[in-house]
C-alpha cells in the first residue's frame, strides 16, 4: 500500500518530449559531422618543392635537382656512365702522346729532307775485268744445251744452255771451242779443237752432236770428257758442225807446223 501511494505517475509530456528527443540524438549520433574546406597541404608542399628546385637551380651549392629518377639510375650504375662517356669525348678530343709523337716526327722529316751527304772516298778507278778473250775473234756463235756424259752413273748430264762461240786467236790463229750458262756466265766447255776429234750424230736425232775432248779445262784443269750438244733444229746443227769442222781443218795444219818447228 505505501509503495503504491508513495509513487508519483509520470509526467506525460515529459515522457513524450524525451521520447521525441531520443530519436534525435541518435540521429546526430549516427551521422557523421559535416566536413569544412579541407587545407590546401597538397598544393602547398608541391610550390615549396618547385620554390626549392628553382633556388638550387639558381643559386646555392651549383648542384643539378636529384629526382627519384636520378637516384635510381644512379643506383644501378647510370649516372657514372654518362659522366664517363663525357670524360671519353674529352679525351678523344684531345690528341694522344703517340700522336703527337708521330706528328712530331713527321715535321722532323720534312725538315731533313734537305740535308746532303756527300762521300768520303771517292771511287775514281775502274777496275778492268778479262776473260782472256780480248785478243780473240769470234768465228761462230749459237745457241744450244750442252750434256757430259758421267762415267761413274754411266748416264747424260746437263751441263747448261747457253751460247757456243768458236774463238779464233789472233797472233798464233788457232781457234777453240767456248761454252758459257745463261745468267751466271760460268764457262761449260773451254777445249781446242783438234784434228782427232770427230762429230758425231746422237742416236735418234738430227739436231745433236756428240764428240771426245782429251783436254777439256771448263774446270780449271785439263779433263777428257764426252760431249753432247742439242740445237733447236737440224739446220742450226748441221751449220755448226760446217764451222767446227772448218776451225779442225785450220788447227791441224797449225799444230802439224808447230810439230815440224
Amino acid at each position: 500500500m505505501t509503495d503504491i501511494t508513495n509513487a508519483k505517475p509520470e509526467d506525460p509530456t515529459t515522457t513524450t518530449t524525451d521520447a521525441a528527443a531520443a530519436p534525435e540524438e541518435e540521429k546526430s549520433v549516427d551521422a557523421p559531422p559535416a566536413e569544412g574546406p579541407k587545407p590546401d597541404t597538397e598544393k602547398e608542399v608541391a610550390a615549396a618543392a618547385d620554390d626549392d628546385v628553382k633556388k638550387d637551380a639558381e643559386g646555392g651549392d651549383n648542384k643539378p635537382p636529384t629526382t627519384t629518377s636520378d637516384s635510381v639510375f644512379s643506383m644501378f650504375g647510370g649516372g657514372p656512365k654518362r659522366e664517363r662517356k663525357r670524360e671519353d669525348d674529352e679525351d678523344e678530343d684531345e690528341p694522344s702522346g703517340s700522336s703527337k709523337a708521330k706528328k712530331d716526327g713527321e715535321v722532323a722529316e720534312e725538315e731533313e729532307a734537305d740535308v746532303h751527304f756527300e762521300p768520303v772516298v771517292h771511287l775514281t778507278e775502274k777496275v778492268e775485268i778479262k776473260t782472256n778473250e780480248e785478243l780473240e775473234e769470234q768465228t761462230f756463235k749459237m745457241r744450244a744445251k750442252l750434256f757430259k756424259f758421267d762415267r761413274s752413273s754411266r748416264e747424260w748430264k746437263e751441263r747448261g744452255t747457253g751460247d757456243v762461240r768458236l774463238l779464233k786467236h789472233k797472233e798464233n790463229q788457232k781457234t777453240r771451242l767456248v761454252m758459257r750458262r745463261d745468267k751466271t756466265l760460268k764457262v761449260c766447255a773451254n777445249h781446242y779443237i783438234v784434228p782427232d776429234m770427230k762429230l758425231a750424230p746422237n742416236v735418234g736425232s738430227d739436231r745433236s752432236w756428240v764428240w771426245n775432248a782429251a783436254a777439256d779445262v771448263s774446270e780449271g784443269e785439263p779433263e777428257a770428257q764426252t760431249l753432247a750438244i742439242r740445237f733447236a733444229n737440224s739446220e742450226n746443227a748441221n751449220l755448226f758442225k760446217e764451222a767446227f769442222e772448218k776451225a779442225q781443218q785450220e788447227n791441224e795444219k797449225l799444230f802439224a807446223a808447230g810439230a815440224s818447228e
